[in-house]
């Protein structure tokens, strides 16, 4: 069977990159283009990831795939959706604006930019909790005239904890969450990313828009899909977003008031036994389990547990009875903000929306 054939636009970016890597070896996705600035255009891609030193700007730990280095790169401006099956946008919020509309009228757009997260019409997906959101393209499609479809993911620090919340909310309902990250510096990106000497010996209190962020997709991933829009969730949700030195994986310290009051053991059990949106299992990205409980104090860590089933699970520990919130139980958990959080999730989404035949 022939693969679907995708382009992959802001490729030479470390978004853009990861795609790469989250695909080669794909069972029915290829990357047939890949498309960057009009400075990159027509050079090879490995030509494009030249520096002016010579260093190649490959920045994740996978090889770069011969086969991708040798394409041409096209430029993203003039790239035509009706070229290929599906297109992965990794450019920034406002290229999004203007580029994602374009390529939908032809094809399925699958993103990690935040330019379209919060209309009505757009499913906003992480598919083990709410892949019941898909449906909502075919709205989109009526309403904006498109034979494709815009579907972002949601930012790689909400990832984590909305995926710790979905088994709570199923098991007791959730009225409230505090939450403070730790956030690792390849979530900045590389332009303009977060300069060495400044979070060296420090620690960043500030990530701009990104705990409105949190605080809105949070309740929008873990609302209802009622006709035409989501409902959001109406648990209240505040957080502190900070900067750490720490290269991948997002810790975060989180307090849950719960509809019901359940102890620590019941609320570990609820999360190992959850299995997410039936929707999501068998997935080719999908992992064995989308939680990993740990028992051990001193987990999870970073460099420990952002890698477990492929960056694909969440890791939480230090499950506590919380005294200050009504029903409250406290936790940590560590995601990997560039495999779930960025190109390796919204994968999976492109696979979840293919096994549900929305293209």
């Amino acid at each position: 069977m022939a693969k679907l054939r995708s382009v992959v636009v802001g490729a030479t970016g470390i978004a853009g990159q990861q795609f790469i890597t989250a695909l080669e070896g794909h069972p029915f996705i290829e990357v047939a283009a890949v498309a960057a600035s009009a400075r990159s255009a027509g050079k090879t891609y490995a030509e494009a990831l030249k520096a002016s030193n010579g260093m190649t700007a490959w920045f994740v730990n996978e090889p770069l795939p011969a086969r991708v280095a040798a394409l041409p790169v096209l430029d993203g401006a003039a790239v035509k959706g009706g070229d290929f099956d599906l297109a992965f946008s990794a450019v920034e919020s406002d290229v999004a604006r203007e580029l994602e509309p374009r390529l939908a009228k032809d094809v399925p757009v699958l993103s990690t930019a935040s330019a379209f997260r919060y209309e009505d019409d757009v499913p906003l997906l992480l598919p083990p909790v709410n892949a019941a959101h898909a449906p909502l393209v075919v709205e989109q499609r009526r309403r904006r005239g498109f034979r494709g479809f815009i579907v972002p993911i949601p930012n790689c620090t909400t990832t984590g904890l909305a995926v710790s919340l979905a088994p709570l909310q199923q098991a007791f309902g959730v009225e409230a969450v505090l939450m403070t990250s730790l956030q690792a510096v390849s979530g900045a990106g590389r332009s303009p990313g977060v300069v060495g000497l400044d979070i060296l010996d420090n620690v960043i209190p500030h990530i701009a828009k990104e705990e409105g962020k949190v605080e809105v997709e949070t309740q929008k991933l873990l609302g209802t899909l009622r006709g035409a829009a989501v409902l959001p969730h109406p648990l209240r949700v505040s957080c502190t977003c900070t900067r750490v030195a720490v290269l991948d994986g997002h810790t975060e310290a989180v307090y849950v008031s719960l509809s019901k009051k359940a102890s620590p053991s019941e609320v570990a059990q609820a999360m190992r036994e959850w299995t997410g949106d039936p929707a999501a299992r068998g997935l080719p990205s999908a992992p064995p389990r989308w939680i990993e409980v740990l028992d051990d104090p001193f987990r999870p860590q970073p460099r420990l547990d952002r890698d477990t089933h492929g960056g694909m699970a969440t890791s939480v520990g230090r499950i506590r009875e919380d005294a200050v919130l009504a029903n409250g139980v406290k936790y940590v958990l560590v995601s990997h903000n560039t495999k779930l959080g960025a190109a390796k999730g919204a994968v999976l989404v492109a696979e979840l929306l293919r096994a549900q035949g929305l293209f």
